[in-house]
């Protein structure tokens, strides 16, 4: 998701899962829509506990999400649980009917879900403390219309203020030093619903302003899949043929800008974005991208796989709050 939304790369135990779900590869697969099982023979240890997670990420349509579906199916396989995988196909309500198939007829012991609105979870979520499912989300109770944290429910939340002050500052260090502290940039926002949106987008604005105070915003797009963006960016190119920068939200929109101004054959100077694939890594690495704030999922997962698991084994345990570890990373030199 990030998600970004989390979204991005996995450890299973192995440093081999790890690289292939961190770098966000595709490699095999996670299923065409459906739910889909790592292992259908189940796992060891007491055979009436109910050892299947059921996973839910944001869409396998998005390389990141395949990378990170493949990563907890692996990570389940060697800690002895079994892993399905769903694709909600970033549809909230497919999400939710989805999840609640599984809650409801016990299948899941446990469910990991990296909600496309939370919003429109909040009844499903009391389903699964009804049922004693323990749930692991990303994001916060409020954002799920809860008032707080309870009995086998947890969380895992971007800090998306810090996020949003981030690839705000790194794009105005970018002006400042490329462009003289003057452009005309493009604005990349989430879709209504989409979790941190408001903290993202009000923290990078302000932190953009107030680094390159000479930056000024001419046009704002919706980004959702690179597809989108990069067709909305070339129409806002046509009116606007003087922007050098854009302030991207995530991997999807930094590569739909990238694509986008190659097909018009304009240089984009300073792009930033939130997310780190492995993609955008590679163009940070080669100057294409100036600064990218990279989640560390391989942290993330490893914090929340034993958070899930462990309120699997006592459906009563208090949940906890957890948050993503982000890094900025740059070209070196």
């Amino acid at each position: 998701m990030r998600t970004l939304t989390h979204l991005a790369g996995r450890r299973r135990t192995t440093l081999t899962v790890v690289a292939a779900a961190s770098c966000l590869s595709l490699l095999t697969a996670c299923g065409s829509g459906d739910t889909q099982p790592a292992d259908s023979s189940g796992s060891g240890g007491d055979s009436t506990e109910n050892k299947t997670i059921v996973f839910s990420p944001l869409g396998l349509q998005i390389p990141a999400m395949q990378g990170l579906a493949k990563g907890v199916q692996g990570m389940g396989e060697a800690e002895g649980y079994t892993v399905i995988v769903q694709d909600p196909k970033l549809d909230p309500q497919k999400q939710v009917t989805d999840l609640k198939s599984v809650v409801e007829t016990g299948k899941a012991g446990g469910v990991w879900a990296l909600a496309v609105q939370p919003s429109s979870m909040t009844d499903l979520v009391k389903t699964a403390q009804d049922k004693g499912v323990p749930m692991i989300l990303n994001g916060t109770p409020e954002e799920f219309g809860l008032d707080g944290l309870g009995p086998g429910l947890s969380f895992s939340r971007i800090d998306y203020e810090a996020q949003g002050q981030a690839i705000g500052e790194e794009l105005g260090n970018c002006i400042n030093e490329k462009l003289d502290g003057k452009a005309e940039v493009i604005f990349e926002e989430n879709a209504p619903g989409t979790a941190g949106k408001e903290d993202l987008e009000s923290s990078a604005k302000a932190a953009l302003a107030e680094t390159a105070p000479d930056a000024k915003i001419v046009s704002t797009i919706v980004a959702q899949d690179r597809q989108s963006v990069q067709t909305d960016i070339g129409s806002a190119l046509q009116g606007n043929p003087d922007v050098t920068a854009v302030l991207a939200n995530n991997d999807e929109g930094a590569l739909g800008a990238v694509g986008a101004f190659k097909a018009a054959g304009k240089e984009l100077t300073c792009v930033t974005e939130a997310g780190g694939n492995d993609e955008v890594l590679k163009l940070v690495e080669d100057g294409t991208i100036y600064a990218s704030v990279a989640l560390q999922f391989q942290e993330d997962t490893a914090q929340s796989f034993k958070t899930l698991t462990d309120m699997m084994a006592d459906p009563e345990k208090e949940g906890v709050q957890l948050t993503v570890p982000q890094k900025v990373i740059k070209a070196e030199g």
